[in-house]
């Protein structure tokens, strides 16, 4: 899971927006709400033919290849939070297609424990509602994120794009993947 600063430096935070102390002794408490966003590209008859994957690095100072991600704000619905996260990470004109009433393809467990899931976020426990979402606009990386590659379902799920992803991310893509009929 990332999470990027949206008020940098002296902006005033939004109501229902936690400071980085607040936020941090939250996660020391209670489960945090996530959205997990997988960007896609659709042909003319709905078929996913590309998959968006930002490269960012980690704290570590790792090369990582991710989702877009982060936090649902208090009193922010989740189509809100998709969307904020959405141009936060692709830009403002990403042109997402989220339906009126989203469904997740699958509900994520982040662990800051190793191994109770495939999902592992050191910092906290999350629960991260996953969706697919077709983007139609342009895409450039933002915030934190270096690169944003498109590559074809089939490499989003093979062995060397999974090993670039780290906290149970490509275990994420594969599901979404399957979740559009695209596995190999």
């Amino acid at each position: 899971m990332t999470e990027t600063l949206d008020f940098p430096g002296d902006q005033p935070r939004p109501s229902g927006w936690l400071s980085p102390d607040q936020i941090g002794a939250v996660r020391t408490q209670v489960p945090v709400v996530y959205v997990d966003a997988v960007p896609v590209r659709v042909d003319e008859c709905g078929d996913v033919v590309e998959v968006g994957l930002l490269l960012r690095v980690t704290p570590e100072g790792v090369m990582s290849r991710a989702l877009v991600s982060g936090r649902v704000m208090f009193h922010e619905r989740v189509r809100d939070a998709l969307q904020r996260h959405i141009e936060k990470d692709l830009g403002p004109v990403a042109l997402p297609q989220i339906p009126a009433s989203p469904q997740p393809f699958t509900v994520a467990e982040y662990f800051p424990t190793p191994g109770v899931t495939p999902y592992h976020d050191p910092r906290q426990h999350a629960v991260s509602l996953a969706y697919v979402v077709p983007v139609h606009g342009d895409c450039t990386p933002q915030q934190d994120a270096i690169d944003l590659a498109w590559i074809t379902p089939e490499e989003a799920v093979s062995e060397a794009i999974q090993l670039e992803m780290h906290g149970g991310a490509g275990f994420l893509l594969r599901q979404a993947m399957a979740h559009v009929g695209r596995t190999v």
